[in-house]
């Protein structure tokens, strides 16, 4: 087994595992929770069974950034003996941190990693150039190699990054972000759910799973508005999700998975001109919410909790909707990578998952990139595990153990000096 450790700390997943192998030996919640059950928080495991109705959550990362190292040495620790059963004195790490983090959180890294594990050695590198290597290598003769150019778009848990990637190395000049990622995105459907129908700014874990399983992106958003305001069968987004009880389920589930579904097979056809009295219709409908049943309905939340990626401004964030940070990156950088950059777009990050995610960008972008480039958006295979997979091969390449800082290098020089090997 490799001696080398691959840790993607992301602000809502830990991955890790060991360099060469193709999937993460562990994937857990970068957080601490408490359920109602449980005097004390506990360590999320990769099987949680427990009912996580209105559990309390602490997490280390905040908005991207570390801000508890404490609670961080908690998780790790937790990940390292418990479920990867290393001893970090005969181990290397490969870590990942966030683009521009600040130096006083650069230091608290390292002394974690050097002062209370004792790694034999580290190599930090930021997602985008993790992510361009291995479609890179997945693809030899295709241009992300060729050229050695990509825009990693990286929609987080915690923010958006548009970042070009050439030779390797992100061009640190040239990335635009968003302060938009998963978390906002579940924190908005937690917003409209209490709303409309039954409290859930506590449930956390619940609202994530039904935005994972039942929100999608819209290609029209007016037309697809007037559809979600019409009544019974010819309500092609209206499915409910049962919340958990406690007694004969701990988990939430939606009713009815086909019903879910329908929108993915209505064509044009069936979107036919709604009625007149479809406002009034709405306001009925939103009398009737049974508040004795364990359950609550979606329409028109299911593409709207998307849409904030898209248009953070019609939310009152003074913030560029994607297809124009994209561009906006791509223009950071020489004229003659544009066109390289416009035909190698790669799309990672968990909330990249929603479907028609990259059909909706690519029809937002065409508009705004000149007639004579084409765009190409790609699609990981494995969005949540792409930086990871990177890493890995990072990991088994036969330059990685001279490109780490060493421990001993660390104590003679000091975070600063060692951070320098690290290009960014």
């Amino acid at each position: 087994m490799s001696s080398v450790v691959v840790l993607d700390n992301g602000g809502g997943l830990i991955k890790a595992g060991y360099g060469g192998e193709r999937d993460p030996s562990s994937i857990i919640p970068n957080c601490l929770y408490r359920p109602l059950s449980s005097k004390k928080f506990l360590h999320p495991t990769p099987t949680t069974e427990e009912d996580l109705t209105s559990a309390a959550v602490r997490r280390p990362i905040d908005r991207g950034y570390l801000i508890n190292p404490d609670l961080q040495r908690d998780i790790w620790n937790h990940l390292f003996s418990n479920l990867l059963h290393i001893n970090p004195s005969n181990s290397s790490l490969l870590l990942t941190e966030p683009l521009f983090s600040l130096p006083s959180i650069e230091r608290a890294t390292d002394e974690l990693v050097f002062e209370d594990f004792g790694f034999n050695s580290l190599f930090i590198s930021d997602p985008p150039k993790l992510v361009h290597l291995y479609e890179a290598s997945r693809r030899p003769y295709g241009l992300v190699s060729q050229a050695q150019c990509s825009l990693v778009v990286d929609c987080g848990f915690s923010f958006t990054h548009a970042a070009p990637v050439f030779q390797n190395f992100t061009l640190n000049y040239g990335v635009k972000r968003i302060d938009l990622g998963g978390k906002a995105l579940t924190n908005f459907l937690k917003e409209l759910v209490s709303y409309r129908s039954v409290s859930v700014m506590d449930e956390s874990f619940i609202m994530d799973d039904v935005k994972e399983k039942l929100c999608f992106v819209s290609l029209d958003v007016a037309r697809d508005l007037k559809i979600a305001r019409r009544r019974g069968n010819d309500n092609f987004f209206r499915c409910t999700y049962v919340l958990p009880d406690g007694v004969t389920h701990t988990k939430g589930f939606v009713k009815d998975p086909d019903e879910a579904k329908k929108h993915l097979t209505v064509d044009d056809g069936a979107y036919l001109e709604t009625r007149k009295d479809m406002d009034r219709t709405e306001i009925m409908d939103r009398k009737k919410v049974d508040l004795t049943k364990n359950e609550f309905d979606l329409t028109n939340e299911r593409f709207l909790v998307p849409e904030m990626i898209f248009h953070p401004a019609d939310l009152g964030m003074n913030q560029a909707g994607l297809a124009e940070c994209i561009v906006r990156a791509v223009n950071s950088c020489h004229p003659l990578l544009h066109p390289l950059l416009y035909q190698s777009i790669i799309l990672t990050g968990g909330s990249t998952l929603f479907p028609r995610f990259a059909e909706r960008l690519e029809m937002e972008l065409r508009p705004l990139v000149p007639d004579d480039y084409q765009v190409k958006i790609t699609t990981q295979e494995d969005p949540i595990l792409g930086t990871w997979r990177g890493g890995s091969l990072l990991a088994s390449s036969p330059d990685f153990e001279a490109m780490c800082v060493t421990k001993a290098e660390y104590e003679e020089l000091g975070s600063a000096r060692c951070r320098r090997r690290f290009f960014h």
